[in-house]
């Protein structure tokens, strides 16, 4: 008697990406079913329905919708939201990812008796010697997108497959145009799938906004006036409006409290670390003893060595710079890596500048 097909879901979200992955998975003999999450149900969306539809129907695999809104508006816009209110720059595409896009992915899956789901993200997973699976970084480091799947836990990678993670994009673009699928020549999204009009947009219609606070120096003397906080990024360089200065300035804290910018020059905005909040671990275990790594502060940062150390707290830690690095912002990931393998990741819930002690 011949052997069932393996059956996978695949994430369609009409993008060439996710098409060619699909297209893939059929090339290696799985039974493949396209599922186009839908998050934000009002035309605004990143998921082209129309075309996710189209690229099935060309591979002659059933096409299924499922209606995310109220999951995706619950776990991550609304957090999004507050997170700016409260004076954080949140990455809300790691989390989504880890909340949102694979949980229901997965609930799809159990749903049509599917073993595994696949999406069409740039990276690999690997199983190390002692069992434990880990997001890899993808073959064309200019795409890579392991830092996205660095919240992913165990059991959520134990089912995920990544088919383009040893291709480079324009090998993806080349065998999408090969099969003729219609989304070939589709540019790759850069925006936020829920903000399609920019984040101010979206936090104004939820009524988050900014109140015109002081902006000060280290030492506290007022230069001038912001326009609200959520207008600022921490790292950020200029747009201050503040002029007669030698050499320009550069955003280095936001004070929730005192609704107030501190500002300083290029030798001040660097940090020697930061305190993390709700790691999750991939590659090893929580460690309970400093560990050696390399971290990514922001998305497309280089990796930088550093420590690890456990905080006083379940699921905190200190990240000890070896090299002081360029400013990043409270409420971004920190992503750890050994060579190119994720260890794990957790939210920057404070930054360290090198006037600043480390502290617990």
């Amino acid at each position: 008697m011949a052997q069932a097909k393996r059956r996978i879901v695949v994430g369609m979200s009409g993008g060439v990406d996710s098409s060619v992955s699909a297209a893939l998975l059929l090339q290696d003999g799985w039974e493949v079913i396209g599922v186009t999450l839908d998050f934000v149900c009002d035309g605004s969306g990143c998921c082209d329905a129309a075309d996710a539809h189209a690229v099935c129907g060309a591979l002659g695999i059933r096409h299924l919708h499922r209606d995310c809104s109220p999951a995706f508006e619950e776990r991550v816009i609304r957090p999004f939201c507050d997170a700016y209110a409260a004076g954080l720059t949140p990455s809300p595409c790691p989390g989504c990812n880890a909340t949102t896009k694979i949980p229901e992915l997965l609930e799809a899956a159990r749903e049509v008796g599917a073993t595994h789901v696949a999406t069409g993200h740039c990276a690999r997973i690997d199983k190390t010697p002692e069992g434990r699976f880990a997001v890899r970084a993808a073959a064309d480091g200019r795409k890579d997108q392991s830092y996205m799947l660095s919240r992913l836990t165990q059991e959520q990678l134990a089912c995920l497959v990544l088919p383009l993670g040893a291709m480079e994009k324009a090998q993806v673009r080349a065998l999408a145009a090969s099969l003729g699928l219609p989304v070939a020549q589709r540019p790759d999204s850069e925006d936020l799938c829920f903000a399609p009009q920019g984040y101010r947009a979206l936090l104004a219609e939820r009524g988050v906004e900014g109140v015109p606070g002081p902006i000060r120096d280290s030492a506290g003397k007022v230069l001038g006036t912001h326009t609200g906080l959520l207008e600022y990024t921490i790292g950020q360089r200029g747009g201050l409006g503040i002029g007669g200065l030698p050499a320009p300035l550069y955003v280095m804290e936001k004070d929730a409290a005192d609704n107030a910018i501190v500002v300083g020059f290029a030798g001040e905005a660097k940090m020697r670390g930061c305190g993390v909040r709700d790691a999750v671990w991939q590659a090893v275990p929580a460690p309970d003893q400093p560990l050696d790594a390399s971290v990514k502060l922001r998305y497309r940062s280089a990796p930088a060595p550093c420590i690890i150390r456990p905080g006083t707290q379940s699921g905190t830690f200190r990240v000890e710079l070896a090299e002081p690095r360029a400013l990043t912002a409270p409420g971004q990931y920190a992503v750890f890596y050994r060579g190119d393998t994720v260890l794990g990741s957790a939210m920057i819930s404070r930054i360290v500048r090198v006037d600043q002690e480390m502290g617990e």
